[in-house]
């Protein structure tokens, strides 16, 4: 996965990037078809928000949530994004392989 941060009107530390880079292990955990991401995180006023744009095979996700605080943001933003790839992921499995037919198991005659 390549992760990209970049910032609007506010200077990315160091730890804010370890930081992001921590949490958005757990995504990969769930879904690991995820082929770059881009974080752009922005200050205007008292607000911090917080957006990605997620690449997977086949789909764009993008989720964004403001906070008061840079690190609650960042919380919010990774909580959106690992519901909306679940989502996107059960989407993908194949439903039809289900259990066999009652039909099918009973062939003793």
């Amino acid at each position: 996965m390549q992760l990209s941060v970049t910032g609007h009107h506010v200077d990315i530390t160091e730890a804010m990037s370890n930081y992001v880079n921590s949490k958005f292990e757990r995504l990969e955990r769930h879904f690991d078809h995820v082929t770059n991401v881009h974080v752009i995180m922005s200050v205007e006023k008292m607000r911090q928000k917080a957006e990605a744009k997620l690449h997977v095979n086949g789909a764009d996700i993008f989720a964004d949530c403001e906070e008061e605080d840079m690190y609650t943001a960042i919380d919010g933003l990774v909580d959106k994004l690992d519901r909306q790839l679940k989502k996107y992921k059960e989407k993908q499995t194949n439903h039809r392989k289900g259990p066999v037919p009652k039909a099918a198991e009973s062939t003793d005659a």
